[in-house]
């Protein structure tokens, strides 16, 4: 045993240090990313010598927003500093000689930078090690079955980096260019002023006698002529270069646009979009290192671009030459503030969002981010940024740019929070972390909307300067719809509105619009997707599931899938309207059901021992042609969160004649009191769960382990289910037949041992003309059991004790 587990962790360390040695193998673009984690703050030899010690640690287990776990992050940057020390004294020879006064220094360093803040050190090693994995992950999925999708990615970001390329040889162009130009009108000014002096020379000439006068003005009136007409030349040189300079910033700047387009409108939006299906269960919308790349990418491009159109700016000034020149630098200038500006205000973004299904005075929490605030050097005076709630109303106010007057619809406790800039990962961010929704103030609502459809966000906003203020900006945000919620029996319609509007919210919408109605094959995707996320489970709904649950939402008795794809669902059916005979919603059955799998039968789910979207009629044609004690689970149709149990045995009215049993739904009270598991091994007369799978192969291994037996004079009760039709009242206990309440014996010699059956006996049938069962009066039994073992066991059995 001791050998196996040795050789899984073993394995495991082969595992984790594989991704250093596959890191080492990127090539390109790649390479060059996981090249660029490395620095002074974490030296890329650190990684390699200690590559198997940094990826068996716990790093993940350390909450960097928690400052009481700075002592772990300390612990592990002492431990990694004293596997550096260890590493340089065993290394000998000429070349040990020098990698050992390397590693020494390497740990010297790591202990100066982070001894006061190891919480960066763990940062800064998540960051790593998160990036090499997904920089890894990348390039060997190009060989797998989705190589395709990621061929295609590449291939994206291959023409972004091309571009950048393309911009960085422009920039350098115009850079090479403004120097020409600048050199050359130093020179220009230089003969200008040698023109001057001529001119100076030529006026004092009025002053000499006529003689002399005429022996040396022909000299300095030729000179005169010859700078003058280079003058002119060279001023048209001079203008044609402004305007070649100007010709090509405005190329330029059309490949930022484009850029920057492709980065801001594409890739932020799919990321934005991915996080907000992340929100319904979606896969993890993924980081936002590579945009950040590509938006400090910009901002120095832009940047370069902006300070080369003041300098040629004040070439101008400094050397006005009449022309068309002014105009097109006032261009020029104002489509690269432009440019700047968009930049910046569309990369302030909510990194986390807080909960869409948000409850008054509960705590919460969300963090902003900036994408380009290292770059611009926001981080140097760091600004604070308020978080304020809005109505629909006031989003849609906002958008339009109206006056709002400051107006919110609550009042946010801790809603103000400075940006913090954390060097190691160059990211600057703002963390509220305590806030808390005191109090909500409703709109009036239309027609038949609840207060669970009004739709709230969290506005983030800020202020700071860029370029020794030079740009001031104010920056907004808007979180998701947010549905506030005063009780915790609000949840589930609350979260109706959240996924429909998270599912099918168009981008750039106006705020919060949704379709009324969608397709019923794209809600099916939002409701499988919901379901998985849910439960944490890989097996989602299947083409039959869908089918049950299509005939519940349309009243539908087809079993053909293709009867569906073109039909579609209101919101109003989906969570406004009942279903037809019940007083529950189809969503409001359908989160039962989630929730009761999630909360109780989760294993029972992935192990596909639950049907589950099976109706009673379907439920019985199944089992008829299956043998006595075959049985099936599936979800109460009746019940929100209940699932029952069907089996197929003798009709005791009617010999000879079969039937199906329909056992009472349990919900998740009853799972509180005995497991799903427990409850079907109690049930002698369930055998094989259907098709034909014996019932223990299946449950077995969750049934309870029984109880020890009694010490010192007690007994330990025990709850047991019976269904009174299918079992006899207190059997003996010898015979091997199950009893209502197992019992240790007791130590001390008695007679005749007590049997005490807590089931009243039941003359008439408890099972209805459908096969029904109630359990109402069982279960109040159970409870009674219950509510006996929370008793000193002592009062219980005073009266029994000898």
């Amino acid at each position: 045993m001791f050998f196996m587990r040795k050789c899984r962790l073993t394995s495991l360390r082969v595992l984790k240090m594989a991704v250093w040695i596959q890191a080492q193998q990127l090539q390109g673009d790649a390479l060059h990313q996981m090249q660029s984690l490395y620095g002074q703050h974490f030296p890329i030899e650190v990684r390699h010598y200690l590559s198997q010690w940094i990826e068996s640690q716990l790093w993940d287990a350390i909450d960097l927003e928690n400052p009481q776990e700075e002592f772990k992050a300390k612990r592990l940057l002492d431990s990694l500093i004293q596997e550096l020390q260890n590493k340089a004294e065993h290394q000998v020879g000429e070349d040990g000689f020098l990698l050992k006064i390397k590693l020494g220094h390497y740990a010297n360093q790591l202990k100066s930078t982070y001894d006061r803040c190891p919480l960066e050190l763990v940062r800064c090693i998540k960051h790593i090690l998160y990036t090499e994995q997904r920089l890894v992950r990348e390039a060997t999925n190009s060989n797998s079955p989705v190589g395709g999708m990621m061929d295609s990615m590449s291939q994206k970001y291959q023409q972004i980096n091309q571009a950048f390329e393309e911009l960085r040889l422009l920039t350098q162009d115009t850079e090479n260019d403004l120097r020409k130009l600048q050199h050359n009108q130093e020179y220009f000014i230089i003969q200008y002023q040698e023109s001057m002096r001529i001119q100076a020379q030529l006026a004092s000439l009025a002053t000499l006698p006529p003689a002399d006068r005429q022996l040396r003005e022909p000299a300095l009136l030729s000179k005169k002529n010859t700078v003058e007409a280079w003058l002119t030349r060279e001023a048209n040189t001079l203008q044609k270069y402004r305007l070649d300079l100007a010709e090509k910033h405005q190329k330029t700047l059309q490949l930022l646009r484009k850029q920057q387009t492709i980065i801001l409108d594409d890739e932020l939006i799919q990321w934005k979009r991915r996080q907000q299906l992340a929100g319904n269960g979606g896969p993890p919308e993924g980081g936002l290192d590579i945009l950040q790349s590509w938006c400090e990418k910009l901002a120095e491009m832009i940047w370069q671009n902006r300070q080369q159109i003041r300098r040629a700016e004040h070439l101008r000034q400094q050397l006005p030459i009449p022309g068309p020149i002014e105009e097109l630098l006032n261009e020029l200038n104002s489509t690269i503030t432009d440019i700047i500006s968009t930049l910046v205000t569309s990369t302030f973004i909510i990194e986390k969002q807080p909960p869409q299904v948000l409850k008054t005075q509960t705590k919460f929490a969300a963090t902003v981010r900036l994408l380009v605030g290292g770059k611009l050097n926001v981080h140097m005076n760091p600004p604070q940024v308020k978080a304020t709630i809005i109505s629909e109303q006031q989003a849609k106010a906002l958008l339009k740019n109206e006056n709002t007057r400051n107006d919110s619809s609550g009042e946010i406790l801790n809603n103000n929070c400075v940006m913090e800039y954390h060097q190691t990962t160059g990211t600057l961010s703002a963390h509220f972390r305590n806030m808390s929704l005191k109090r909500i103030k409703r709109s009036d609502r239309r027609g038949a909307e609840s207060v669970t459809e009004e739709k709230f966000t969290i506005l983030f906003e800020s202020q700071f300067s860029v370029g020794s203020n030079e740009l001031v900006f104010q920056v907004k945000t808007l979180s998701l719809p947010v549905v506030v919620i005063v009780h915790g029996s609000q949840d589930n319609n609350a979260t109706a509105t959240v996924l429909w509007d998270n599912a099918f919210a168009e981008p750039g919408r106006v705020p919060f619009l949704v379709p009324d109605k969608v397709l019923w094959p794209q809600l099916c995707e939002v409701i499988n997707m919901k379901y998985k996320a849910e439960v944490q489970s890989n097996r989602g709904l299947s083409e039959e599931n869908l089918v049950f649950l299509a005939q519940k939402a349309f009243s539908s008795s087809s079993n053909n899938p293709d009867d569906y794809r073109s039909m579609t669902m209101t919101w109003s059916q989906f969570n406004r309207e009942s279903l037809p005979g019940r007083n529950f919603t189809f969503w409001q059955w359908f989160d039962g059901v989630m929730e009761l799998t999630k909360k109780h039968l989760k294993p029972h789910w992935n192990d596909g021992a639950i049907l589950g979207f099976v109706n009673k009629q379907q439920a019985q044609d199944m089992l008829m042609s299956k043998p006595n004690g075959t049985f099936l689970l599936r979800f109460s149709d009746s019940e929100i969160g209940g699932i029952t149990i069907a089996w197929v045995a003798e009709n005791p009215n009617k010999a000879g004649e079969r039937m199906v049993w329909n056992l009472m739904p349990y919900t998740t009270k009853d799972f509180t009191i005995r497991s799903l598991a427990d409850r079907i091994s109690d049930l002698n007369h369930l055998l094989f769960l259907y098709p034909d799978r014996p019932k223990d192969e299946v449950f077995s291994k969750y049934y309870t382990p029984p109880l020890s037996k009694a010490v010192d004079g007690y007994v330990k009760p025990q709850i047991k289910q019976v269904v009174p039709e299918f079992a006899t009242a207190n059997p003996d206990p010898a015979s091997g037949n199950p009893t209502y309440m197992d019992q240790g014996a007791s130590p001390a010699p008695v007679s005749h041992p007590h049997t005490y059956g807590i089931y009243p006996a039941m003359g008439d049938s408890m099972l209805d003309a459908d096969g029904d069962f109630d359990l109402d009066d069982t279960m109040d039994v159970a409870r009674h059991v219950e509510e006996l073992l929370r008793r000193p066991v002592e009062s219980q059995w005073s009266g029994q004790q000898s």
